[in-house]
């Protein structure tokens, strides 16, 4: 560099945590933005319901495992909505399947708030869980393929952290609505706010393109008169990584479900803690998980995609029963929710890029939404199951029993896959 010559933007980025972000292209940044925020934005809705089991037990007389089987729904109609959005993302698009997503899971989660019974919650509930795996299913394949390899593993990392973001919002509405209004009013204006992520899909149809790697795969597939099979990532050689991938994905979601879905309940029934103190535990493990997301991202480009996974998979299993099990004091519990937070989502940031890089791009839809969402669909068990050992054993002991398995399952399957850092996206 000349005497008195400015550094260059990317030369000052690449030093800085989050630098690089300013040494995208304007196509990079419109994904970029479009995926994060839709990422926050289902997650608020989606951690919503988990604030109000409480109220919804106390005012419905309905039992935990009755609450538990309300979050299985949606993260079962979601494993089926990530693996259909996938197929349909290979077919006509990423950005036509997102805004549909975004605005399916948006529409539902506002229906929720206006049902009258159990039963009319729990189809309202599964329905909104087809728009949220739809929505991952569409935004880590589109981010996946339009980022560049460098900085695939950073670039959702951030996007996983917005799921900390938006369970921060849904913490903070929480704190704000139970706070002034009455509780069985307050939870229906909680789900009833769902609505706005909607907006953001004016955002995605004019600033998100399809990247050039799926419109060069499809004109070439066009030409030849051909189309994917649907069943080709079961088929070997994609057999193993499908396998593989969903006792991943199996892991990784059944652990964190049965930590998140019954934590602000374990903290009021068996802690004691009113709203606002619950929050500031939550705010705790909220933080954590944020951190933890972009740790993970900026890991998955450091030491690869497999290392992290066992890395993340060791230490969440290990602080979630300890957590859970050890009768620590209220201090001690507030400290270790910043681990449990960090470990439990980390867990998550390199699972896009090692999915992109593992499927061509013909079927990477399809097989990206298949092995992460059959293992939403096999850990959306561990919330119910959760609920009905608590009826037995304490409720924390019950979420530690689970935890553990979890993200032991997760460890195997890590251990035995094989890596992808750095590889180029197969046609």
């Amino acid at each position: 560099m000349a005497d008195g010559a400015m550094p260059s933007v990317t030369a000052v980025g690449d030093n800085r945590v989050f630098g690089w972000i300013s040494t995208l292209t304007p196509k990079e940044r419109g994904a970029f933005g479009a995926c994060v925020g839709g990422w926050a934005l289902d997650a608020m809705d989606v951690q919503m319901y988990s604030f109000v089991i409480p109220t919804l037990i106390a005012t419905w007389g309905i039992t935990r495992g009755q609450a538990g089987a309300l979050g299985t729904a949606a993260l079962l109609a979601s494993a089926a909505g990530g693996w259909v959005a996938g197929w349909v993302a290979d077919r006509y698009g990423r950005v036509r399947t997102l805004q549909v997503a975004i605005a399916w899971f948006a529409v539902f989660t506002f229906l929720s708030g206006v049902a009258q019974n159990y039963q009319q919650l729990f189809l309202v509930r599964a329905l909104l869980g087809i728009g949220f795996g739809g929505e991952w299913a569409a935004g880590a394949v589109l981010l996946g393929e339009v980022m560049r390899p460098e900085h695939r593993g950073k670039a959702l990392g951030v996007m996983q952290a917005g799921w900390a973001v938006g369970w921060g919002a849904a913490a903070l509405l929480y704190a704000l609505f139970f706070s002034v209004m009455p509780a069985a009013i307050a939870w229906r204006a909680l789900f009833l706010v769902g609505i706005l992520p909607a907006m953001l899909v004016f955002f995605v149809r004019r600033y998100v393109k399809e990247p050039e790697v799926y419109l060069k795969s499809r004109a070439d597939l066009a030409a030849r008169g051909d189309q994917p099979s649907f069943l080709e990532i079961f088929r070997p050689p994609l057999l193993r990584v499908t396998v593989l991938g969903g006792l991943l994905g199996t892991g990784a979601q059944g652990g964190y479900y049965a930590v998140t879905t019954w934590l602000p309940t374990f903290l009021r029934t068996e802690r004691k803690l009113s709203v606002l103190d619950s929050a500031g535990y939550l705010a705790v493990s909220i933080a954590g998980a944020f951190f933890g997301y972009l740790a993970g991202g900026i890991l998955a480009d450091k030491i690869g995609r497999r290392l992290t996974f066992l890395v993340f998979a060791m230490g969440a299993g290990g602080v979630a029963m300890i957590y859970t099990s050890v009768p620590f004091g209220n201090g001690a519990m507030l400290l270790l929710g910043f681990p449990l937070g960090f470990f439990a989502s980390g867990v998550f940031s390199a699972m896009g890029p090692f999915f992109t890089e593992n499927f061509p791009t013909r079927v990477r839809g399809v097989g990206q939404g298949f092995a992460y969402n059959v293992g939403r669909a096999t850990g959306a068990l561990f919330p119910t199951l959760v609920g009905l050992l608590s009826a037995k054993i304490a409720l924390g002991q019950a979420i530690g029993i689970f935890a553990g398995a979890a993200y032991a399952t997760m460890a195997v399957a890590a251990f035995l896959l094989p890596e992808t850092r750095g590889k180029a996206l197969a046609p």
